[in-house]
């Protein structure tokens, strides 16, 4: 194999893989996996295509099965012989991707590491569903979680009723095999029953499903299509058709910004003007 990495030392790039769909990592992303020595990618999560463009000569490691101990002789090997690692992830890697334990198997064995981000499920949701998570006046933050009382412990003071009481948008990973539970929780924390909610299966994947719902049904929903996995959830009133607040300060033409002169004519100027 040719040597990939920087300066001929080793190197492990984690990579960002977007949701699914190949073309939807990001350019250097998909520079790092045309140019690895070595590929880590799990089957499981990772769509094929991702790494359809790694190297002929590469050498493809399905980590689906594998434990992190696993990878510490692909590791070993990649800092004593210069190779690039290309270790892709699904989504971004900085959401729900156990990188501190990753990261520190790489200060441990003594090779460099850096990450590029990727597309996370819940923004290719929301583009596959054209919706806004941030609407003027309705929302103007995204809460992104996941249900607790799994296999993963969460910490005492992040709880899905909690959460839902600020009734902005949400967005809800790693949630969907107990959603009799989430619907609970999300009513129970202030969410009114009509709230809209967007299901999001393996989004930009060739089978992917995304389904529109109120909050009421969304266990039901949820149910009726036998979704357990590989699911995101959105909830919040940004999210319904057509919803509008009032106008952003961003286009109109009387707010003034460093860029750009207010007009003074303008009908329903805003009154700030900072930029």
């Amino acid at each position: 194999m040719t040597g990939g990495a920087r300066d001929g030392e080793g190197r492990v790039v984690f990579v960002g893989a977007g949701p699914g769909a190949a073309d939807l990592i990001t350019v250097r992303g998909a520079a790092v996996v045309a140019r690895a020595d070595i590929v880590v990618w799990a089957s499981s999560l990772v769509h094929p295509d991702i790494v359809a463009g790694a190297r002929p000569d590469a050498e493809l490691v399905d980590s689906a099965a594998l434990p992190l101990e696993a990878l510490r002789p692909v590791l070993e090997r990649a800092r004593d012989q210069g190779l690039l690692v290309a270790r892709v992830h699904t989504g971004d890697p900085s959401i729900y991707g156990a990188m501190g334990e990753q990261r520190a198997l790489c200060d441990s064995i003594g090779i460099a590491h850096e990450t590029i981000p990727g597309v996370s499920a819940f923004s290719a949701a929301a583009a596959r569903a054209e919706v806004e998570i941030t609407v003027p006046e309705v929302a103007q933050s995204l809460i992104l979680t996941r249900l607790e009382g799994g296999r993963t412990p969460m910490p005492d003071r992040e709880t899905v009723r909690s959460f839902a009481e600020h009734g902005t948008t949400m967005a809800l990973y790693l949630s969907a095999a107990r959603n009799r539970v989430l619907q609970e929780e999300l009513l129970a924390g202030g969410y009114p029953a009509d709230t809209p909610c967007i299901v999001g299966y393996r989004v930009t994947w060739p089978d992917e499903l995304l389904l529109r719902c109120e909050l009421a049904d969304l266990s039901a929903t949820m149910r009726e299509h036998k979704l357990w996995k590989h699911t995101v959830v959105l909830v919040g009133a940004a999210l319904a058709e057509g919803a509008s607040g009032t106008r952003s300060h961003l286009y109109h033409p009387g707010f003034r910004h460093a860029y750009r002169a207010a007009d003074p004519a303008a009908v329903g100027t805003p009154k700030e003007t900072h930029g």
